[in-house]
């Protein structure tokens, strides 16, 4: 064909526009504006025979697409980026060679995709590396509470602790035929002496020689328990039977049992005639530098008695370690004789001692240990820090402000804080109180079976649950994301020595106005310091990160394509123009079948109906003025696409289509 040449809008010399063989091409056209030979036409002024009218210039198009898949694909083939895809075409004149490409292709492009696939379950499981970093300081002194082990005899449940020894004497006496007034400091009363029955007895499981009646202990098993601790609900209708095989431990439990339910009715358990430092600590020291009033703080804990802690939350100025050693700790020197108070509570000598932080809670049956009598206890320190990484790469707290628990004890977020707060909330709501040994929440009171004649057996029931993870605290509570822990190592040494026995024993006396009858078991010493002030660090970091997945994905990508990123452009825009041609080839089909044979039935009628002089003159090829020499099909204007400009009918045939116009348009 020839080359198109249209007149530019501003005058200026043509340009000449080629049509790209094999191309779909989508224009953008202004529809008001339309070409010089057409505008004659309508005005009924014939184009000049020696200058026919040009054609407008078609423009080139902002967006064009391939004919046909085929041409799409050679198209891609022939310039792409990607290693192999070349060889599509290059040896598409021998079958099996493209066969063996595209096989090849379809492979590696397949290997790559699963590789991605690994990649990004990899991400998205979301993987932690554990990060160790040494680092050296100043260290600031942990908190160091130590409590007595002496639970304490209140005057104001005086007579209701003296009954229940009694009972306890008596119960002993029945069980093991052990008289225990000697022991208990109790006098001797006979069963008529005492009150009505205490609720909740001691029981034997079964007498000897006779067997064990499943109809009254159903629950129980055979086995070798010899004792018995019975609780039931309100209506008797459930029991739950606590069990033991061993007697000190069934009436240490018993006996605990009823203790906390008479403790419960006080309003202030912090005792105050046990309140003095001095009855309980003999010498206090740390750096060198001797202790006073306002480094500890006091408070009273149920079963091991008074507890003091030193450098905690309320000691303005926290102590500080810039050396390692002994003599750069605390050391205390304690008075650990147990000449009164409970003995069927306390069965240990010496002293409770837990290390923990400032902001924590002191859980003494947690974290603590027992301190021995005689003998000097050295604790070496080693801090530890742990790092959570929280979110989607760790089921962590940063506070505990999204955990559903409320905290009773008003300090920092720990697990154990969460999980005793959760176990204190459920006792609220099941059994109606709170037990005394975790914190009193408002309007809520401590339990006792005079006002809760169940609370034991709910307890149990509880406790049970709460061992087997049934009330969901453990799931509740999460983990905080950082951590502060101390690694304890200890030595023991005997003191004091046989031979300066004598006159320390003397001194510590005369010092504080305080005879101390049994030596060995009166006294024991304690030191508390740093082993080293370097401490590990354990810090969490994401083992793959957004840079790691690129860096993974692209060499992935080079293994098995050899390209880069504009090659991913390349597919993205192969996809994208599959898709257009798709969508342009089923939109063709649908014009084909539901639009075109109606607008072609109308354009003949219109067509039949038009007498051949209105039409445009250059339309017609057979018109009374024939082109002239310069004018060819390739410099005219395509015509408009619709179906009202038909073949031009020469002039004899214009009666018949006048005609045949009736005939098209009857319906």
């Amino acid at each position: 064909g020839g080359e198109a040449r249209l007149p530019d809008s501003t005058g200026k010399e043509p340009v000449p526009v080629q049509p790209q063989p094999g191309t779909l091409t989508l224009a953008l056209h202004d529809p008001p504006r339309l070409m010089k030979g057409e505008q004659h036409a309508e005005q009924g002024l014939g184009p000049d025979p020696a200058a026919p009218p040009q054609p407008k210039e078609e423009e080139e198009a902002l967006i064009e697409f391939h004919r046909s898949y085929r041409d799409l694909f050679q198209f891609f083939c022939n310039n792409t980026t990607i290693h192999g895809a070349i060889r599509l075409v290059c040896s598409q004149h021998n079958r099996m060679k493209t066969a063996f490409w595209a096989v090849l292709w379809l492979c590696a492009f397949g290997m790559m995709y699963w590789q991605f696939g690994q990649l990004f379950g990899e991400y998205f499981s979301y993987p932690v590396s554990l990060n160790i970093n040494l680092n050296s300081d100043k260290l600031v002194f942990p908190a160091v509470t130590i409590c007595t082990l002496n639970p304490y005899r209140y005057t104001q449940i005086k007579e209701e602790l003296e009954e229940l020894d009694r009972i306890t004497e008596q119960t002993l006496y029945d069980l093991y035929k052990y008289n225990s007034s000697s022991t208990l400091g109790t006098h001797p009363r006979g069963r008529r002496d005492l009150r009505e029955p205490w609720p909740h007895p001691l029981q034997r499981l079964w007498a000897p020689g006779k067997p064990l009646d499943s109809s009254v202990f159903p629950s129980v098993k055979w086995g070798d328990e010899s004792l018995l601790h019975r609780l039931c609900n309100r209506n008797k209708s459930d029991c739950f039977y606590q069990t033991y095989s061993s007697g000190v431990d069934a009436v240490r439990e018993w006996y605990r049992f009823h203790y906390i339910n008479i403790l419960s009715r006080l309003r202030d358990t912090s005792p105050s005639s046990e309140d003095m430092l001095d009855n309980f600590i003999f010498a206090c020291r740390f750096n060198q530098a001797s202790c006073n009033q306002a480094n500890y703080s006091h408070f009273h804990h149920p079963i091991y008695g008074n507890c003091y802690t030193f450098n905690g939350k309320n000691n303005s100025n926290l102590w500080m370690s810039s050396m390692p050693g002994i003599k750069n700790g605390l050391s205390l020197t304690l008075r650990t004789e147990q000449n009164d108070f409970i003995p069927l509570l306390s069965t240990v000598t010496g002293a409770r001692v837990m290390v923990h932080g400032q902001d924590e809670p002191a859980f003494m049956d947690d974290g603590g240990f027992n301190l021995r009598p005689g003998v000097e206890t050295s604790i070496s320190m080693r801090k530890e820090a742990l790092d959570r990484l929280g979110g989607d790469y760790g089921d962590c707290t940063k506070n505990g402000s999204e955990v559903p628990v409320e905290n009773l004890y008003l300090t920092k977020y720990t697990q154990q804080v969460c999980i005793h707060s959760c176990f204190q909330d459920s006792m609220i709501k099941e059994c109606g109180c709170a037990y005394i040994f975790y914190p009193l929440p408002k309007n809520a009171e401590f339990c006792d079976y005079r006002k809760h004649n169940s609370w034991g057996y709910c307890y149990y029931k509880l406790q049970d649950a709460f061992s087997s993870d049934r009330l969901g605290c453990f799931t509740k509570c999460r983990k905080p994301c950082s951590v502060t822990s101390y690694q304890l190592s200890a030595g023991y040494s005997r003191w004091p020595s046989v031979t300066s026995q004598d006159w320390i024993f003397q001194m510590l006396s005369r010092q504080n106005n305080y005879t101390i009858n049994n030596k060995r078991n009166g006294v024991a010493k304690l030191n508390i310091f740093f082993k080293e002030l370097n401490y590990k660090t354990n810090s969490e970091s994401p083992s793959v990160t957004m840079a790691t997945l690129l860096s993974n994905l692209g060499s992935q990508w080079s293994l098995w394509f050899g390209s880069s990123v504009l090659s991913v452009v390349e597919m993205a825009e192969l996809i994208f123009d599959l898709l257009v041609i798709t969508f342009l080839m089923l939109l063709r089909r649908f014009r084909s079948r539901y639009w075109s044979p109606g607008r072609g039935g109308r354009g003949a009628q219109e067509v039949a109906s038009t007498p051949a002089s209105s039409l445009p003159s250059h339309f017609c090829p057979h018109s009374t003025s024939p082109p002239g020499p310069a004018t060819s099909p390739a410099l005219m204007a395509p015509p408009p696409a619709y179906a009202t400009l038909g073949p031009c009918p020469s002039p004899s045939n214009l009666v018949e289509a006048s005609s045949s116009a009736y005939t098209l348009g009857e319906p």
